[in-house]
């Protein structure tokens, strides 16, 4: 057996509906030994063996990997990559995918970001950086609105308002200093506000080379009409058909420069490079840059990708990627969150899921799993505010998303919500943006 066709084991953190994701495309590798996800959720436990283990403490993981013999380990979330995990698993002597705490700053740290793509000439908002509450007060009187402001650090996708009055910005500047993000609002940065579609570029990269991956575009929005508050994601779809060749030759070209610029900083970034961007009628800009996979955006691109994800990751690790050349499947792929009622706001837990057997039997679906739990009972329940995303492919946008709301009608649990008018604006094309 040679050293390119040997199984490893692998573990994965995370408990996400992106680690279900991952954790199913790496276990249908024939270089997949024994998949270990940690924590994992109630759709990880068919791909692999989920673990307790403290996925954001390095030492622990490191530890972990080192008794199990693990050979390439796999971080889903950014909190683990902002807390170093990454770099002590390379300590030992492991492979891993995922940037160390340096390049996890990318996400983890919005100045950090917005500082190396100044640096790089990135296309992006003109912004402004305060650690002072009046001084940003005064930014945001000069400037007026609308604005977006943000808490520096890692809010878990709740530090971000789209101010569209003064007063909104104000106040949200306020809350960040008052401690509502706690550590992560002792930094605020305040953006110009950009107009445009929006649409996700992820990217695997070993430090050096650059694979971008295909283009995905997400629902932030809870309501249908892209109204309420933000969410994680409420529905995805890939590729994204109102891109133009030119906006997606300038993103591509973003991800390298950027990769470039860390590399020139002496930041050793291996992993997945996520950019988000704002389509403006200027070209596109970013808004964002994600030092993971994103979710709900993994759940439509890797059932596209063809390669064997055990041997582009492990590519990444070992600083060889230039040797891989990444291959798509043609068709479309369209995924519809369902999440609990009240979601992203309090909601209950444990309701038992039912259907998903049903949906999953579909030609073309696959049910990822995120909000779930299997209890004592055996039965599956709900245990987070986004419990699935629904994917399906088809040969055209429309029969992909069609298929997917069919898939969604055989899953049942109390509370059920979704968007029906996810992709619906992709279908009217550019102008429904305007």
């Amino acid at each position: 057996m040679t050293e390119t066709t040997k199984t490893i084991d692998i573990l994965l953190l995370g408990s996400g509906g992106r680690e279900h994701a991952l954790a199913k495309k790496l276990a249908e590798s024939p270089r997949c030994g024994t998949l270990y996800i940690a924590p994992g959720n109630g759709g990880t436990l068919q791909e692999g063996v989920n673990v307790a283990l403290a996925e954001d403490d390095p030492e622990a993981v490191a530890a972990f990997a080192r008794e199990e013999g693990i050979g390439l380990v796999v971080i889903g979330p950014e909190a683990p990559l902002v807390a170093g995990v990454a770099d002590a698993v390379r300590a030992a002597g492991i492979a891993c995918f995922g940037p160390g705490a340096e390049g996890a700053q990318m996400e983890g740290s919005k100045r950090f970001s917005k500082e190396l793509m100044e640096r790089a000439g990135i296309p992006t908002a003109a912004y402004g950086s305060f650690t002072d509450e009046e001084a940003a007060l005064a930014y945001v009187r000069e400037q007026g609105a609308p604005l977006v402001v943000k808490a520096d650090g890692l809010a878990a996708g709740k530090g971000v308002v789209v101010a569209t009055e003064q007063d909104q910005a104000e106040e949200a500047v306020r809350e960040c200093f008052a401690g509502a993000f706690g550590d992560a609002g002792s930094t605020v940065v305040i953006e110009e506000c950009l107009t445009g579609p929006e649409c996700s570029l992820l990217a695997f990269t070993d430090g050096k080379t650059v694979r971008p991956m295909a283009t995905a575009q997400d629902h932030k929005r809870a309501l249908e009409g892209d109204r309420g508050p933000n969410t994680g994601g409420m529905g995805v779809y890939s590729p994204v058909p109102i891109v133009t060749d030119e906006e997606l030759a300038v993103m591509k070209q973003v991800v390298v420069d950027t990769v470039a610029e860390l590399a020139a900083e002496g930041i050793d970034y291996r992993g997945c490079l996520y950019g988000g961007f704002m389509l403006t009628p200027e070209g596109p800009k970013v808004l964002e840059f994600n030092a993971r996979f994103g979710d709900p955006e993994t759940q439509v691109i890797l059932p596209r990708l063809k390669n064997d994800l055990v041997d582009v990751m492990l590519a990444c690790a070992e600083q060889r990627l230039d040797e891989v050349e990444l291959s798509w499947r043609d068709e479309w792929a369209v995924a519809v969150v369902l999440t609990s009622a009240g979601y992203p706001g309090s909601y209950e837990k444990g309701k038992v899921i039912t259907g998903i057997e049903d949906a999953d039997a579909l030609d073309g679906v696959t049910v990822y799993h995120a909000g779930t739990a299997v209890i004592d009972t055996g039965e599956l329940v709900t245990s987070g505010g986004r419990v699935l995303a629904v994917t399906a492919l088809g040969d055209t946008f429309e029969a992909a998303r069609d298929l997917a709301y069919a898939a969604c009608e055989k899953i049942d649990f109390e509370g059920k919500t979704l968007r029906h008018d996810i992709g619906l604006k992709a279908l009217r094309g550019r102008e429904a943006w305007d």
